[in-house]
């Protein structure tokens, strides 16, 4: 089937687009039922769909816990971690947990402050919260209101968090077109935030086309009340990609992932990929830039192998909110794309290689697609931990980029048998030991036991923001 007969199908049928309602909560009215136990790996692989929230997983995954959502806190968002803390952004605030017993998370504090869709970051004593709500006014008492309004306010939110207990409200910076998302650039003195959001329209007098870049805020971390717009960053002055029946117009950017070690950033740009040159991290510089007509309808996020030589980029088809992974779509749409990076210097290129899905099909009623994740950092090897929404947690190997494998997951059946419902796993990442993700159920805590990334469980970090690669070397 065409991608252009996908999308049209996927965007008349599904309950979300590329870019939903950021003050709908799209779990309201999701019915759920307890756990129906455990079914064999073989049927599993046989192609029989688990019953409605019953759990599934290969051998070599253990879930650990879980911290079921507490209400009032909207959709789940990212997740980010400092210590011995797990920091969960949603719709309406974040969460912060102890994980120090990783069978045994526990909440500390949390954070109502509504602004959609609350992904996070955190550097030091800082955290960075996205809104991409319009709102009344930059408080966490705000309410929303529409964008044609001249007073609405969206951009990025700063808190103090060296007392997790009581994180502090220090600084917000409104941003063109609001903060879908961002990645942070942390530099001794200051924090570099690259906010990254999209869709203007004519109508809204604070998102006026063309927002063919990205917005830069400046934080300097002793003084972050002093927060401010750096700059406005020009990545598409051509226009970018002009969409068509099969892809999304390029009017901003949805994600980008940094590796400031390498000095080295990839944006995933709603029609275009990009890689971007952050040896000075106020002023970013597009080196080369691909899209993919045939098979990528919205270019979402990136991840960088550790050598920075490949770059994973997926494709949110459906706009997260549409059965994606079934026989009908194929194993070839909103799926991960992986890239190699040829050249040095100025003269680097990305040159495709393979795409990656998971090769379990899920229910028409299940939301499902390439989404959240991060590195398992496995000497000599390429393997990721991401989430798939309702297609669960996939982890899987690209160390030949030609054959991506999976070699794990862990998966709850539809969360209705009976119609299309938003649910499942929005961000999985591996820190410490350990893969944690921001399920709508809740926290969900994962070990995986396997040779290929057992080596990995000797690495230890003080802090991971997923979309600011670390160095694991």
């Amino acid at each position: 089937m065409a991608l252009s007969g996908l999308l049209a199908t996927l965007f008349l049928a599904g309950p979300a687009a590329a870019t939903p309602d950021p003050d709908r909560d799209p779990t309201t009215g999701v019915e759920t039922a307890g756990s129906a136990g455990e079914r064999t790996r073989a049927a599993i692989a046989a192609g029989e769909i688990p019953d409605v929230d019953e759990i599934v997983h290969s051998d070599n995954i253990t879930h650990l816990a879980n911290v079921p959502r507490a209400e009032g806190l909207g959709t789940n968002s990212d997740l980010v971690f400092q210590g011995k803390y797990a920091f969960a952004g949603n719709y309406n605030g974040f969460v912060v947990y102890d994980i120090s017993r990783p069978r045994a998370p526990r909440v500390v504090s949390q954070v109502l402050c509504p602004g959609a869709q609350g992904d996070i970051s955190v550097s030091g004593d800082l955290l960075f919260f996205s809104v991409d709500s319009s709102r009344s006014d930059d408080s966490c008492a705000s309410e929303a209101q529409p964008a044609t309004d001249p007073d609405s306010w969206e951009g990025i939110r700063v808190f103090d968090i060296s007392d997790v207990r009581a994180p502090r409200y220090v600084a917000a910076v409104e941003t063109a077109c609001g903060s879908h998302t961002h990645t942070i650039v942390p530099e001794r003195r200051n924090v570099y935030v690259y906010v990254s959001s999209y869709s203007p329209h004519a109508t809204f007098p604070d998102c006026q086309p063309p927002h063919d870049g990205i917005s830069v805020v400046k934080v300097p971390r002793h003084a972050p009340e002093r927060a401010e717009l750096s700059s406005f960053e020009v990545l598409f002055p051509d226009g970018g990609f002009p969409g068509d029946d099969s892809g999304s117009a390029t009017s901003g950017c949805h994600d980008i992932t940094a590796y400031p070690e390498l000095d080295l950033a990839a944006g995933a740009c709603m029609g275009d990929g990009l890689l971007l040159d952050i040896s000075r991290p106020a002023t970013p510089r597009v080196i080369d830039r691909v899209q993919d007509t045939e098979h990528f309808a919205f270019w979402h996020s990136a991840t960088f192998s550790e050598d920075g030589r490949k770059i994973v980029f997926t494709d949110e088809l459906g706009g997260g909110g549409a059965a994606t992974c079934n026989a009908e779509i194929g194993d070839e749409f909103g799926a991960n794309g992986i890239y190699h990076v040829t050249g040095r210097g100025d003269d680097r290129r990305l040159e495709f290689r393979s795409y990656f899905k998971i090769p379990r099909h899920q229910a028409d009623t299940e939301n499902c697609v390439a989404h959240n994740g991060s590195l398992i950092p496995v000497p000599g090897r390429d393997i990721m931990v991401q989430a798939w929404y309702q297609g669960g947690i996939s982890v899987w190997e690209f160390t030949d980029s030609d054959r991506p494998r999976e070699i794990g997951y862990f998966e709850r059946g539809p969360v209705n048998g009976d119609r299309l419902s938003f649910g499942g796993a929005w961000s999985s990442y591996y820190y410490n030991g350990h893969i944690y993700s921001n399920d709508q159920k809740g926290l969900d805590v994962l070990r995986i036991d396997d040779r290929r990334t057992d080596p990995a469980r000797g690495v230890r970090l003080s802090e991971l923001n997923p979309q600011t690669q670390p160095s694991y070397r």
